[in-house]
Protein backbone atom coordinates (compact mmCIF):
# COMPACT_ATOMS: atom_id res chain seq x y z
CA UNK A 1 0.00 0.00 0.00
CA UNK A 2 1.28 3.19 -0.99
CA UNK A 3 2.08 5.36 1.51
CA UNK A 4 -0.25 9.03 1.95
CA UNK A 5 2.93 10.91 2.03
CA UNK A 6 4.37 9.90 -1.04
CA UNK A 7 0.84 9.99 -2.50
CA UNK A 8 0.89 13.87 -1.81
CA UNK A 9 4.00 14.28 -2.89
CA UNK A 10 3.20 12.81 -6.36
CA UNK A 11 -0.09 15.07 -6.12
CA UNK A 12 1.86 18.35 -5.61
CA UNK A 13 5.02 17.49 -8.40
CA UNK A 14 2.04 16.46 -10.85
CA UNK A 15 -0.22 20.08 -9.90
CA UNK A 16 3.52 22.07 -10.01
CA UNK A 17 4.66 20.61 -13.14
CA UNK A 18 1.38 21.26 -14.65
CA UNK A 19 1.13 24.74 -13.63
CA UNK A 20 3.75 24.93 -15.96
CA UNK A 21 1.83 23.65 -19.11
CA UNK A 22 -1.41 25.69 -17.79
CA UNK A 23 0.55 28.93 -16.93
CA UNK A 24 1.50 29.67 -20.56
CA UNK A 25 -0.86 32.94 -20.76
CA UNK A 26 0.93 34.58 -17.85
CA UNK A 27 4.59 34.10 -19.10
CA UNK A 28 6.75 32.73 -21.41
CA UNK A 29 6.31 28.74 -22.47
CA UNK A 30 8.53 26.39 -20.03
CA UNK A 31 9.86 23.22 -20.85
CA UNK A 32 9.54 20.66 -17.91
CA UNK A 33 13.53 21.16 -17.26
CA UNK A 34 13.04 24.81 -16.71
CA UNK A 35 13.76 27.44 -14.34
CA UNK A 36 10.83 26.24 -12.05
CA UNK A 37 12.35 22.55 -11.87
CA UNK A 38 16.14 23.88 -11.33
CA UNK A 39 17.19 22.39 -7.95
CA UNK A 40 18.89 23.68 -5.16
CA UNK A 41 22.40 24.62 -5.61
CA UNK A 42 24.79 22.13 -3.92
CA UNK A 43 26.21 24.52 -1.67
CA UNK A 44 22.49 24.84 0.08
CA UNK A 45 22.25 21.59 -0.03
CA UNK A 46 25.65 21.44 2.18
CA UNK A 47 24.27 23.97 4.17
CA UNK A 48 20.94 22.17 4.61
CA UNK A 49 22.68 18.77 5.61
CA UNK A 50 25.18 20.89 7.99
CA UNK A 51 22.46 22.62 9.74
CA UNK A 52 20.44 18.81 10.66
CA UNK A 53 17.67 19.65 8.04
CA UNK A 54 16.49 17.52 5.08
CA UNK A 55 15.71 19.02 1.45
CA UNK A 56 11.68 18.20 2.05
CA UNK A 57 11.65 19.25 5.60
CA UNK A 58 9.10 22.14 6.24
CA UNK A 59 9.98 26.21 5.97
CA UNK A 60 8.66 28.97 6.89
CA UNK A 61 9.71 32.97 5.25
CA UNK A 62 9.75 36.26 7.25
CA UNK A 63 10.20 39.54 5.74
CA UNK A 64 11.27 42.54 7.02
CA UNK A 65 11.03 46.07 5.30
CA UNK A 66 12.95 48.39 6.91
CA UNK A 67 16.20 45.67 6.68
CA UNK A 68 15.02 44.63 3.24
CA UNK A 69 16.12 40.91 4.39
CA UNK A 70 14.07 37.44 3.77
CA UNK A 71 14.96 34.86 5.74
CA UNK A 72 14.11 30.86 5.00
CA UNK A 73 13.87 28.89 7.88
CA UNK A 74 13.34 25.32 8.12
CA UNK A 75 12.52 22.68 10.10
CA UNK A 76 15.89 20.60 11.71
CA UNK A 77 15.13 16.95 12.72
CA UNK A 78 14.65 17.75 16.17
CA UNK A 79 11.55 19.49 15.51
CA UNK A 80 12.38 23.19 15.34
CA UNK A 81 12.88 26.17 13.24
CA UNK A 82 16.08 27.15 12.46
CA UNK A 83 17.54 29.67 9.80
CA UNK A 84 18.52 28.27 6.77
CA UNK A 85 19.71 31.64 4.96
CA UNK A 86 19.05 35.42 4.62
CA UNK A 87 18.23 36.94 1.49
CA UNK A 88 18.01 40.57 0.92
CA UNK A 89 15.57 42.03 -1.07
CA UNK A 90 16.36 43.99 -4.11
CA UNK A 91 13.30 46.11 -3.84
CA UNK A 92 9.94 46.84 -2.17
CA UNK A 93 7.41 49.32 -2.57
CA UNK A 94 4.99 51.76 -0.33
CA UNK A 95 5.97 52.42 2.91
CA UNK A 96 6.16 50.70 6.80
CA UNK A 97 2.68 49.91 7.79
CA UNK A 98 -0.13 47.69 6.38
CA UNK A 99 -1.96 47.40 2.69
CA UNK A 100 -5.09 49.00 3.11
CA UNK A 101 -6.42 49.43 -0.32
CA UNK A 102 -5.32 48.82 -4.17
CA UNK A 103 -3.20 50.75 -5.59
CA UNK A 104 -2.14 52.38 -2.54
CA UNK A 105 1.75 50.45 -3.60
CA UNK A 106 1.93 48.88 -0.02
CA UNK A 107 3.68 45.43 0.73
CA UNK A 108 1.73 43.87 3.18
CA UNK A 109 2.16 42.65 6.65
CA UNK A 110 0.98 40.13 8.39
CA UNK A 111 0.87 36.43 8.25
CA UNK A 112 -0.23 34.69 5.50
CA UNK A 113 0.26 31.24 3.97
CA UNK A 114 1.32 29.88 0.83
CA UNK A 115 -0.32 26.58 -1.32
CA UNK A 116 1.35 24.74 -4.30
CA UNK A 117 -1.83 26.81 -5.92
CA UNK A 118 -0.37 30.29 -5.57
CA UNK A 119 3.21 29.19 -6.85
CA UNK A 120 3.18 30.69 -10.10
CA UNK A 121 6.56 28.87 -12.55
CA UNK A 122 5.58 31.47 -15.38
CA UNK A 123 5.37 34.58 -14.04
CA UNK A 124 6.11 37.58 -15.88
CA UNK A 125 8.74 38.52 -12.97
CA UNK A 126 10.68 35.22 -13.39
CA UNK A 127 9.54 33.03 -10.96
CA UNK A 128 6.94 34.33 -8.33
CA UNK A 129 4.51 33.27 -5.35
CA UNK A 130 1.20 34.55 -4.06
CA UNK A 131 1.15 35.89 -0.66
CA UNK A 132 -2.63 35.29 -0.80
CA UNK A 133 -3.78 39.34 0.31
CA UNK A 134 -5.87 39.96 2.00
CA UNK A 135 -6.16 36.92 4.33
CA UNK A 136 -9.34 37.24 6.82
CA UNK A 137 -7.81 39.74 8.78
CA UNK A 138 -7.48 42.11 6.06
CA UNK A 139 -10.97 41.48 5.15
CA UNK A 140 -12.60 42.02 7.78
CA UNK A 141 -11.45 45.61 7.99
CA UNK A 142 -12.20 46.23 4.38
CA UNK A 143 -9.44 46.26 2.65
CA UNK A 144 -8.34 45.25 -0.72
CA UNK A 145 -5.86 44.43 -3.28
CA UNK A 146 -4.64 41.64 -5.24
CA UNK A 147 -1.95 39.87 -7.02
CA UNK A 148 0.70 40.50 -3.88
CA UNK A 149 3.82 38.68 -4.94
CA UNK A 150 7.27 37.64 -3.91
CA UNK A 151 9.14 37.32 -7.33
CA UNK A 152 11.92 38.26 -9.32
CA UNK A 153 12.85 40.98 -11.37
CA UNK A 154 14.06 43.50 -8.86
CA UNK A 155 10.32 45.49 -9.43
CA UNK A 156 7.91 45.95 -7.23
CA UNK A 157 4.48 47.59 -7.54
CA UNK A 158 3.20 46.42 -3.94
CA UNK A 159 5.39 42.96 -4.13
CA UNK A 160 8.78 41.84 -2.41
CA UNK A 161 10.97 41.48 -5.75
CA UNK A 162 14.02 39.92 -5.85
CA UNK A 163 16.91 39.19 -7.63
CA UNK A 164 15.71 36.41 -10.36
CA UNK A 165 18.74 34.18 -9.00
CA UNK A 166 17.56 34.43 -5.57
CA UNK A 167 13.99 33.52 -6.37
CA UNK A 168 15.37 30.53 -7.57
CA UNK A 169 16.24 29.60 -4.67
CA UNK A 170 13.45 30.29 -3.07
CA UNK A 171 10.86 29.17 -5.20
CA UNK A 172 13.28 25.22 -4.93
CA UNK A 173 13.02 25.35 -1.19
CA UNK A 174 9.43 25.87 -1.21
CA UNK A 175 8.70 23.15 -3.98
CA UNK A 176 11.06 20.57 -2.39
CA UNK A 177 8.75 21.46 0.94
CA UNK A 178 5.52 20.66 -0.82
CA UNK A 179 6.91 16.99 -1.95
CA UNK A 180 7.96 16.63 1.38
CA UNK A 181 4.22 16.72 2.53
CA UNK A 182 3.92 20.20 3.77
CA UNK A 183 0.35 21.53 2.60
CA UNK A 184 1.45 25.12 2.80
CA UNK A 185 4.01 27.29 4.51
CA UNK A 186 3.63 30.63 6.19
CA UNK A 187 5.50 33.82 5.42
CA UNK A 188 5.45 35.98 8.14
CA UNK A 189 5.51 39.84 6.91
CA UNK A 190 7.23 42.33 9.51
CA UNK A 191 7.73 46.57 9.12
CA UNK A 192 11.47 45.19 10.54
CA UNK A 193 12.87 43.55 13.28
CA UNK A 194 10.50 43.02 15.93
CA UNK A 195 13.59 44.48 18.81
CA UNK A 196 13.15 46.90 21.38
CA UNK A 197 15.53 48.90 19.79
CA UNK A 198 13.20 49.42 16.59
CA UNK A 199 10.35 50.32 18.79
CA UNK A 200 11.56 52.68 20.80
CA UNK A 201 12.80 54.12 17.20
CA UNK A 202 8.77 53.88 15.88
CA UNK A 203 7.29 54.77 19.10
CA UNK A 204 5.11 57.60 17.86
CA UNK A 205 4.26 55.44 14.69
CA UNK A 206 0.14 55.79 13.63
CA UNK A 207 0.81 51.69 12.91
CA UNK A 208 1.89 51.03 16.55
CA UNK A 209 -0.88 48.78 17.77
CA UNK A 210 -1.27 46.82 14.69
CA UNK A 211 2.85 46.57 14.74
CA UNK A 212 2.23 45.48 18.67
CA UNK A 213 -0.43 42.94 17.63
CA UNK A 214 1.78 40.94 14.81
CA UNK A 215 4.60 41.18 17.44
CA UNK A 216 2.60 39.00 19.78
CA UNK A 217 2.86 36.18 16.76
CA UNK A 218 6.50 37.01 15.89
CA UNK A 219 7.22 36.34 19.73
CA UNK A 220 5.66 32.87 19.93
CA UNK A 221 7.60 32.02 16.99
CA UNK A 222 10.78 32.99 18.80
CA UNK A 223 10.33 31.31 22.01
CA UNK A 224 9.25 27.98 20.60
CA UNK A 225 11.27 27.84 17.32
CA UNK A 226 7.52 26.75 16.03
CA UNK A 227 5.16 27.68 13.06
CA UNK A 228 2.63 29.46 15.58
CA UNK A 229 -1.18 28.54 14.37
CA UNK A 230 -3.06 31.61 13.31
CA UNK A 231 -6.48 32.19 13.70
CA UNK A 232 -8.66 35.07 13.45
CA UNK A 233 -11.51 36.87 15.75
CA UNK A 234 -12.93 40.29 16.58
CA UNK A 235 -11.21 41.84 13.48
CA UNK A 236 -7.35 40.69 15.23
CA UNK A 237 -4.63 38.07 15.19
CA UNK A 238 -5.19 35.35 17.60
CA UNK A 239 -1.74 32.55 17.88
CA UNK A 240 -1.80 29.12 18.78
CA UNK A 241 -5.24 29.13 20.51
CA UNK A 242 -6.30 25.55 22.24
CA UNK A 243 -9.43 24.29 23.17
CA UNK A 244 -9.85 25.15 27.29
CA UNK A 245 -9.71 22.28 29.40
CA UNK A 246 -13.26 20.33 29.06
CA UNK A 247 -14.53 21.31 26.16
CA UNK A 248 -15.88 18.89 23.96
CA UNK A 249 -16.58 21.40 20.29
CA UNK A 250 -13.81 22.03 18.21
CA UNK A 251 -12.94 26.05 18.04
CA UNK A 252 -14.53 27.74 15.31
CA UNK A 253 -13.02 31.50 14.53
CA UNK A 254 -14.22 34.34 12.33
CA UNK A 255 -12.76 37.27 11.81
CA UNK A 256 -15.67 39.42 11.77
CA UNK A 257 -17.55 37.69 14.90
CA UNK A 258 -16.79 37.39 18.58
CA UNK A 259 -13.84 35.20 19.64
CA UNK A 260 -14.87 31.40 21.32
CA UNK A 261 -13.64 30.22 24.51
CA UNK A 262 -9.74 29.59 24.03
CA UNK A 263 -6.91 28.85 26.08
CA UNK A 264 -3.17 29.29 25.10
CA UNK A 265 -0.92 26.21 26.36
CA UNK A 266 0.41 27.81 29.65
CA UNK A 267 4.33 27.02 28.88
CA UNK A 268 3.58 29.17 25.92
CA UNK A 269 1.98 31.87 27.24
CA UNK A 270 4.58 32.05 30.01
CA UNK A 271 7.63 32.03 27.89
CA UNK A 272 6.09 34.80 25.81
CA UNK A 273 4.63 36.94 28.72
CA UNK A 274 8.29 36.76 29.94
CA UNK A 275 9.70 38.09 26.48
CA UNK A 276 7.02 40.46 25.81
CA UNK A 277 8.26 41.96 29.54
CA UNK A 278 12.23 42.18 29.13
CA UNK A 279 11.08 43.79 25.59
CA UNK A 280 8.75 46.57 26.81
CA UNK A 281 11.63 47.51 29.83
CA UNK A 282 14.47 47.72 27.32
CA UNK A 283 12.01 49.44 25.11
CA UNK A 284 11.27 52.20 28.30
CA UNK A 285 14.89 52.32 29.08
CA UNK A 286 15.85 53.08 25.28
CA UNK A 287 13.36 56.19 25.37
CA UNK A 288 14.21 57.22 28.54
CA UNK A 289 17.93 57.86 27.29
CA UNK A 290 16.57 59.71 24.44
CA UNK A 291 16.61 57.48 21.50
CA UNK A 292 15.75 59.11 18.51
CA UNK A 293 12.92 58.60 16.73
CA UNK A 294 12.91 57.22 13.21
CA UNK A 295 13.35 60.23 10.27
CA UNK A 296 10.13 60.35 8.44
CA UNK A 297 10.17 58.36 4.86
CA UNK A 298 7.53 60.97 3.58
CA UNK A 299 6.97 60.31 -0.34
CA UNK A 300 10.19 57.85 -0.35
CA UNK A 301 8.92 54.96 -2.14
CA UNK A 302 9.91 51.75 -0.39
CA UNK A 303 13.12 50.34 -0.25
CA UNK A 304 16.14 48.45 -1.33
CA UNK A 305 18.86 46.48 0.25
CA UNK A 306 22.24 48.65 1.06
CA UNK A 307 24.13 45.35 -0.89
CA UNK A 308 22.06 46.29 -3.88
CA UNK A 309 21.77 50.43 -3.49
CA UNK A 310 25.79 50.67 -3.29
CA UNK A 311 26.03 48.87 -6.64
CA UNK A 312 23.69 51.53 -8.02
CA UNK A 313 24.44 55.54 -9.36
CA UNK A 314 23.65 57.29 -6.34
CA UNK A 315 22.35 54.26 -4.05
CA UNK A 316 24.24 55.34 -1.88
CA UNK A 317 21.57 58.51 -0.79
CA UNK A 318 19.38 55.58 -0.54
CA UNK A 319 20.82 53.72 2.29
CA UNK A 320 19.18 54.23 5.81
CA UNK A 321 22.31 54.95 8.18
CA UNK A 322 20.46 54.39 10.93
CA UNK A 323 20.01 51.09 10.38
CA UNK A 324 22.23 48.95 12.12
CA UNK A 325 20.93 45.53 11.95
CA UNK A 326 21.34 44.11 8.48
CA UNK A 327 22.10 40.55 8.39
CA UNK A 328 23.77 40.60 5.34
CA UNK A 329 26.93 42.96 4.63
CA UNK A 330 26.59 45.65 2.28
CA UNK A 331 30.22 45.39 0.94
CA UNK A 332 29.61 41.94 -0.37
CA UNK A 333 29.31 41.42 -4.10
CA UNK A 334 25.29 41.62 -5.38
CA UNK A 335 23.60 38.44 -5.09
CA UNK A 336 22.38 38.08 -8.52
CA UNK A 337 21.84 39.96 -11.52
CA UNK A 338 21.06 43.38 -10.95
CA UNK A 339 18.59 44.33 -14.23
CA UNK A 340 19.17 47.91 -15.81
CA UNK A 341 15.95 48.91 -15.02
CA UNK A 342 16.24 48.71 -11.12
CA UNK A 343 15.45 52.21 -9.46
CA UNK A 344 16.54 53.35 -5.76
CA UNK A 345 14.12 54.64 -3.37
CA UNK A 346 14.28 58.58 -4.07
CA UNK A 347 11.82 60.80 -2.70
CA UNK A 348 9.91 63.01 -5.54
CA UNK A 349 9.76 66.80 -4.89
CA UNK A 350 6.84 67.28 -3.02
CA UNK A 351 5.93 64.69 -0.58
CA UNK A 352 2.49 63.48 -0.28
CA UNK A 353 0.28 64.60 2.97
CA UNK A 354 -0.46 61.90 5.09
CA UNK A 355 -3.88 61.51 7.85
CA UNK A 356 -4.26 59.34 10.56
CA UNK A 357 -8.00 57.84 10.81
CA UNK A 358 -9.12 55.19 13.20
CA UNK A 359 -12.02 53.82 14.74
CA UNK A 360 -12.40 53.02 18.09
CA UNK A 361 -10.99 49.41 18.19
CA UNK A 362 -8.78 49.15 14.50
CA UNK A 363 -5.01 50.23 15.04
CA UNK A 364 -4.67 53.57 12.99
CA UNK A 365 -3.08 53.29 9.74
CA UNK A 366 -1.71 55.93 7.46
CA UNK A 367 -4.34 57.27 4.79
CA UNK A 368 -3.02 59.29 1.83
CA UNK A 369 -5.06 62.34 1.54
CA UNK A 370 -6.86 63.93 -1.28
CA UNK A 371 -5.83 67.54 -0.45
CA UNK A 372 -3.10 69.43 0.86
CA UNK A 373 -2.56 69.23 4.54
CA UNK A 374 -0.27 69.75 7.44
CA UNK A 375 -1.43 66.63 9.36
CA UNK A 376 1.87 65.60 9.09
CA UNK A 377 3.68 68.40 10.71
CA UNK A 378 0.95 68.27 13.24
CA UNK A 379 1.24 64.62 13.83
CA UNK A 380 5.42 65.38 14.99
CA UNK A 381 4.43 68.22 16.82
CA UNK A 382 1.86 66.71 19.14
CA UNK A 383 3.81 63.93 19.72
CA UNK A 384 6.26 66.02 20.97
CA UNK A 385 3.60 67.54 23.48
CA UNK A 386 2.31 64.14 24.69
CA UNK A 387 3.77 61.01 26.34
CA UNK A 388 3.28 57.52 24.47
CA UNK A 389 3.00 53.95 25.46
CA UNK A 390 6.68 53.68 26.48
CA UNK A 391 7.15 56.85 28.05
CA UNK A 392 4.63 56.52 30.33
CA UNK A 393 5.99 52.85 31.03
CA UNK A 394 9.30 54.49 31.40
CA UNK A 395 8.49 56.84 34.15
CA UNK A 396 6.63 53.90 36.01
CA UNK A 397 9.68 52.35 36.55
CA UNK A 398 11.83 55.06 37.21
CA UNK A 399 14.10 55.53 34.04
CA UNK A 400 13.07 59.25 33.26
CA UNK A 401 12.09 62.63 34.99
CA UNK A 402 9.32 64.56 35.37
CA UNK A 403 8.94 65.99 32.36
CA UNK A 404 9.31 63.84 28.88
CA UNK A 405 12.15 64.85 26.76
CA UNK A 406 11.83 66.44 24.01
CA UNK A 407 13.55 64.01 21.62
CA UNK A 408 10.39 63.70 18.59
CA UNK A 409 11.10 67.22 17.42
CA UNK A 410 14.85 66.15 15.74
CA UNK A 411 12.70 64.12 12.87
CA UNK A 412 11.76 67.01 11.73
CA UNK A 413 14.44 67.98 9.72
CA UNK A 414 14.36 65.27 8.06
CA UNK A 415 11.49 66.32 5.60
CA UNK A 416 13.80 69.30 4.05
CA UNK A 417 15.50 66.63 2.00
CA UNK A 418 12.78 66.51 -0.22
CA UNK A 419 12.40 70.12 -0.66
CA UNK A 420 16.31 70.97 -1.01
CA UNK A 421 16.51 68.67 -5.06
CA UNK A 422 14.82 69.96 -7.32
CA UNK A 423 12.71 67.50 -9.39
CA UNK A 424 14.38 64.94 -10.73
CA UNK A 425 13.31 61.76 -13.71
CA UNK A 426 13.99 58.62 -12.33
CA UNK A 427 17.16 57.12 -12.78
CA UNK A 428 18.10 53.66 -14.01
CA UNK A 429 21.15 51.80 -13.83
CA UNK A 430 21.38 51.44 -17.82
CA UNK A 431 24.83 52.72 -17.86
CA UNK A 432 26.18 49.66 -16.19
CA UNK A 433 25.85 46.14 -17.35
CA UNK A 434 24.32 43.60 -15.17
CA UNK A 435 25.98 41.86 -12.78
CA UNK A 436 25.75 38.42 -12.17
CA UNK A 437 27.42 36.98 -8.61
CA UNK A 438 26.44 33.30 -7.09
CA UNK A 439 25.20 33.13 -4.57
CA UNK A 440 27.50 31.26 -2.28
CA UNK A 441 27.56 33.39 1.04
CA UNK A 442 26.73 30.70 3.78
CA UNK A 443 23.95 31.88 6.59
CA UNK A 444 24.57 30.95 10.33
CA UNK A 445 21.60 29.71 11.86
CA UNK A 446 20.18 32.53 14.40
CA UNK A 447 18.83 31.29 17.67
CA UNK A 448 17.18 32.27 20.38
CA UNK A 449 17.41 31.10 24.08
CA UNK A 450 14.13 29.49 24.80
CA UNK A 451 12.37 31.53 27.26
CA UNK A 452 11.62 29.04 30.34
CA UNK A 453 7.79 29.06 31.53
CA UNK A 454 7.32 30.45 34.79
CA UNK A 455 3.72 28.63 35.75
CA UNK A 456 1.54 26.54 34.69
CA UNK A 457 -1.51 28.67 34.91
CA UNK A 458 -3.43 28.57 31.62
CA UNK A 459 -3.89 31.83 29.60
CA UNK A 460 -7.99 31.84 29.00
CA UNK A 461 -9.76 34.06 26.52
CA UNK A 462 -14.03 33.67 27.07
CA UNK A 463 -16.92 35.30 24.83
CA UNK A 464 -20.38 34.72 24.97
CA UNK A 465 -20.92 32.42 21.44
CA UNK A 466 -19.03 30.89 19.07
CA UNK A 467 -19.04 32.06 15.29
CA UNK A 468 -19.70 29.57 12.62
CA UNK A 469 -17.04 29.92 10.10
CA UNK A 470 -13.56 29.07 9.93
CA UNK A 471 -10.88 31.26 9.71
CA UNK A 472 -7.63 30.02 9.98
CA UNK A 473 -4.83 31.12 8.51
CA UNK A 474 -4.32 27.79 5.96
CA UNK A 475 -7.78 29.49 4.02
CA UNK A 476 -5.81 31.96 2.56
CA UNK A 477 -7.21 32.70 -0.72
CA UNK A 478 -5.27 30.94 -3.72
CA UNK A 479 -3.96 32.96 -6.24
CA UNK A 480 -5.86 31.81 -9.12
CA UNK A 481 -9.16 29.81 -7.67
CA UNK A 482 -9.88 28.09 -11.45
CA UNK A 483 -7.15 25.52 -12.17
CA UNK A 484 -6.21 25.25 -8.51
CA UNK A 485 -4.41 22.61 -6.69
CA UNK A 486 -7.54 21.27 -5.04
CA UNK A 487 -9.89 21.59 -8.84
CA UNK A 488 -6.96 19.91 -10.73
CA UNK A 489 -6.26 16.71 -8.61
CA UNK A 490 -9.07 16.53 -6.33
CA UNK A 491 -9.87 13.07 -8.38
CA UNK A 492 -6.46 11.55 -7.40
CA UNK A 493 -7.13 12.08 -3.74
Amino acid sequence: MIDRTHVRALVTAAALAAGVLLAGCNGEQLSPSSKANRPIPDKLLADIETKNMDKASPMLVRLFKQEAELEVWKQTRDGKFALLKTYPICRWSGDLGPKIKEGDRQAPEGFYSITPAQMNPTSSYFLSFNMGYPNAYDKAWGRTGSQLMVHGDCSSRGCYAMTDEQITEIYALGRESFFGGQNAFQVQAYPFRMTAQNMARHRNSPHMAFWKMIKEGNDHFEVTKQEPKVDFCEKKYVFDAEKPAGATRPLAFNASAQCPAYQVSPEIADAVQNKQRQDELKTAQLVSRGTPTARSRAGIDGGMHPVFASKLPEGESAIDKDVTDYAVASNQPAPGTVPSHATIPKAPETAPSFSFTSSNSEPMVAVTSTTPSTASANANASAGSSEGFFSKLSRSVGLRGSDPEPAAAKPAAAPAKSKAKSPEPTKTAKSAPPRVIPLERPQQAQTQPQAKPASPAPAATTAAAAPAAQSSLAGAQPAVQANSFDSRWSTVR
